[in-house]
């Protein structure tokens, strides 16, 4: 009975510590503990004796995990592992160039570089190759994609 206790304190000790400092070990030894009462359990209980000792380090493994969903990301502890800043614009949208007419600095077959607004810009056509040194017109622009026409 003394083994199966310390086991089952070392075990979940050892899952306790694997969230503080992860890594594997520490958890993958946690595991190996629970299995071992579990087998202890089977050992020195028979079958009724193992069975409850099992239903409770499966029990007791899920309220862990609710409680370590539920409760970390929040806490102190987790803090340094979590990003908490904003994720959102690149600032690559330019809806000012839209109809804006330049030069195509090198051969669009689709995409290549135009000169507009007296800016090096990274433009795509509408499918069509388009030379170097002709003139070309914006028609869309969907964030940071430029879409560029030849003018006639």
């Amino acid at each position: 009975m003394t083994v199966l206790l310390i086991l089952l304190v070392i075990g979940a000790a050892l899952l306790f510590v694997e969230t503080l400092l992860p890594g594997g070990i520490a958890g993958v030894a946690g595991t190996l503990c629970l299995l071992a009462a579990i087998w202890v359990g089977y050992r020195e209980f028979g079958q009724p004796g193992g069975t409850i000792v099992l239903i409770a380090v499966f029990s007791g493994w899920l309220v862990g995990v609710w409680a370590w969903l539920r409760y970390f990301p929040d806490s102190r502890v987790a803090r340094p592992f979590i990003s908490r800043s904003a994720v959102g614009e690149l600032g690559g949208a330019q809806p000012e160039l839209l109809h804006a007419t330049g030069i195509a600095a090198s051969q669009l077959r689709p995409s290549g570089v135009a000169l507009i607004a007296g800016q090096r810009i990274d433009v795509v056509t509408e499918g069509s190759l388009i030379d170097k040194d002709t003139p070309v017109r914006v028609v869309l622009v969907e964030g940071s994609r430029i879409v560029v026409r030849a003018v006639g």
